[in-house]
């Protein structure tokens, strides 16, 4: 019998994972455009950012109301570790790369001239304040929240591959249905 995740948390691991993909795609892409087509990537890398964090949030809340299918019985302790520790961290990530995202675009030097609008429907709110802080503390606030966007990005990266890589390898070395407890 194969212990599978609920249709909810299926529909929110898929969603999530493509918008996560398709927002690296576009910041992969965005030095390798035209001046032109620049802002629209960033305009939508931010409006999908937005998303993946409200996403993250019911996923999060779904997650903590509705226990997980138990790992089949055959992992090793350290497999079990690891896959749990990598699980919370890409949560972990879920949320912290959409609010330094945010956190650095409210403390854009140009925010208050550049409105941010959520997929072209409404205006995104920036975060309050860092319009008023002192030019140079708010280009620290700027510069540090892009770095550690930049971090995290770097460790999705990692926790990407751990994750497909255990999923990969338990279905196909231990031959252990481990991709249909996601699939729909």
């Amino acid at each position: 019998m194969i212990r599978r995740y609920t249709k909810t948390a299926m529909a929110l691991h898929w969603l999530i994972a493509l918008l996560i993909v398709v927002n690296v795609g576009l910041a992969w892409a965005w030095p390798n455009v035209a001046d032109e087509s620049v802002r629209p990537l960033i305009d939508n890398h931010k409006s999908i950012g937005i998303l993946v964090l409200g996403l993250a949030i019911m996923r999060l809340l779904w997650r903590l109301t509705h226990r997980p299918p138990a790992l089949p019985t055959g992992y090793a302790k350290w497999e079990v570790t690891a896959s749990h520790v990598t699980h919370w961290l890409l949560y972990l990530i879920m949320f912290a790369m959409p609010l330094t995202g945010w956190i650095m675009d409210s403390a854009w030097k140009d925010a208050a001239t550049h409105p941010m609008y959520w997929f072209h429907l409404f205006e995104w709110p920036r975060i309050g304040g860092f319009q008023s802080l002192e030019p140079a503390t708010r280009d620290y606030l700027h510069d540090l929240f892009g770095a550690l966007h930049g971090w995290f990005a770097y460790a999705l990266y990692a926790l990407f591959a751990l994750h497909v890589g255990g999923a990969l390898k338990h279905q196909f070395l231990d031959r252990e249905p481990e991709l249909q407890r996601m699939l729909p």
